[in-house]
């Protein structure tokens, strides 16, 4: 599932910034520079929603960047997550018989397999 949140970046004494999500409470990071900063606020934020979603909490709605207010130092960044439902299905698959003789005899999950196959193929493409 895709989200968009505001993030307020506030510039510290020495350089680095912290960064706020003032729609989610606790969801804090920091960055030693801009770009640092940055790349922390989608880290965050990706991982404090997909804890939400795992834990089966509601993710409240984004406010919209101009009705926040700021201090001096601050900005606002529209940040982006992504998340991923990890949840197992179930899958019927047909493979030969000597593949699953194979895998049975050197104890292999098909499962993890499977998973990692994917997993490899979709970080190429």
């Amino acid at each position: 599932m895709e989200y968009i949140y505001p993030a307020v970046f506030h510039t510290n004494e020495d350089g680095s910034y912290t960064i706020t999500f003032p729609d989610l409470p606790g969801c804090v990071s920091e960055g030693k520079s801009l770009g640092n900063a940055l790349y922390m606020a989608q880290d965050a934020l990706k991982q404090w929603l997909a804890c939400m979603e795992e834990l089966g909490e509601s993710i409240p709605a984004a406010t919209r960047a101009d009705q926040i207010s700021l201090g001096a130092g601050e900005y606002i960044s529209l940040t982006r997550a992504e998340t991923k439902d990890n949840r197992a299905v179930r899958r019927t698959v047909s493979i030969p018989r000597w593949m699953d003789e194979r895998a049975v005899q050197g104890g292999l999950s098909l499962s993890r397999i499977l998973q990692d196959a994917l997993t490899e193929r979709f970080t190429r493409t």
